[in-house]
């Protein structure tokens, strides 16, 4: 699987018209101040003292495109000089879907971002329309179209459990993304944060937010679907930090939550495959890729217990070449 490295920025939401049920960016950014293009030569400076190749300038922010444009420009400017092909070979940025045409992607593509990811969040319009996205899903499939025929890299992000969504709008809502090929994919499930039409909603009873436990389980079925499809699936919920935990009231945030979707993923392959080998119970090896043993037992060795609950009693045992998620019995 290909690994992305940010030298992260945040710019703030400044240039966002519309403040979503699950956003808390526009009250955060009052006091936050605009980034400054002398800090992205500090930021670069800190990550090459170490030996890191392949890395990428990136702007977080979800909508890069959509601040003042002679800003933009001045940070873009700012950022294409360090470009090298090799410890830093590019730039990402994240953007909203309504704020990409041809004229901004072939900005984005003369100061060399080499990677557009844009929070589509839902396909599914009364979903985007209940969350105050204020874009379609046809803004999400044009966006998608323009940033590929510039040759720059698509990303799209998607969340689990909206307001007004469910597990099956999610599930179509991968299809959609999927459609769209994008090169890379992040899965956000809805934590409710304090200071977002969201937080009102839940205080008043209109909102439920997914248990940690159902948004583990809804990711490790959408995971697979884009695996198959050759899609990386680059991020799982949110950062550890930057506030989260602090503005966090309710959802289903985990610091660890790609490991505990990747350890039920394993969970269900193996059971999978006693199924089909009509494994009997008792003790047995299993073998998986050195660099996945923690995934394959499970968070705390939740799945081993699991496992030796319903009489299955494994030692695991590495080998290498197996790919991500493959287990075999011994």
């Amino acid at each position: 699987m290909k690994r992305h490295t940010n030298i992260a920025l945040f710019v703030p939401h400044a240039g966002c018209p519309h403040q979503c049920s699950f956003c808390n960016q526009k009250s955060i950014s009052g006091s936050v101040k605009p980034l400054e293009p002398e800090e992205i030569d500090a930021a670069v400076q800190v990550a090459l003292v170490g030996n890191s190749k392949g890395m990428e300038i990136a702007f977080f922010g979800g909508s890069f495109t959509a601040i003042e444009y002679n800003y933009m420009c001045s940070l873009l400017e700012r950022a294409a000089k360090y470009i090298d092909n090799d410890r830093i070979t590019g730039i990402r940025i994240s953007t909203r879907p309504d704020a990409v045409d041809d004229e901004i992607c072939k900005t984005l593509k003369f100061y060399g971002v080499t990677a557009a990811e844009l929070g589509a969040q839902s396909m599914d319009d009364k979903v985007l329309r209940l969350n105050r996205r204020g874009h379609t899903s046809g803004d999400v499939v044009n966006a998608s179209e323009r940033i590929k025929a510039h040759g720059i890299s698509l990303g799209l992000q998607m969340m689990t459990g909206l307001y007004g969504g469910s597990d099956e709008e999610s599930v179509y809502t991968a299809k959609r993304l999927i459609e769209l090929e994008p090169e890379t994919v992040r899965i956000y499930p809805t934590i409710v944060l304090e200071s977002t039409p969201l937080a009102e909603l839940y205080k008043e009873g209109k909102y439920k937010p997914q248990s940690l436990d159902e948004a583990v389980s809804l990711c490790a079925g959408l995971i697979p679907m884009f695996d198959r499809a050759g899609i990386t699936v680059i991020r799982l919920g949110l950062h550890s930090g930057g506030g989260v935990e602090e503005g966090y009231l309710a959802g289903p945030y985990h610091p660890s939550f790609r490991e505990l979707c990747d350890g039920e993923i394993y969970y269900r392959n193996i059971l999978d495959l006693i199924k089909k080998n009509n494994a009997p119970k008792g003790r047995f090896e299993l073998y998986a890729a050195p660099e996945y043993i923690s995934q394959i037992k499970g968070q705390k060795k939740k799945n081993i217990k699991r496992l030796e609950d319903l009489g299955y009693y494994c030692t695991v045992i590495t080998r290498p070449g197996m790919k991500r998620y493959e287990v075999r019995l011994g």
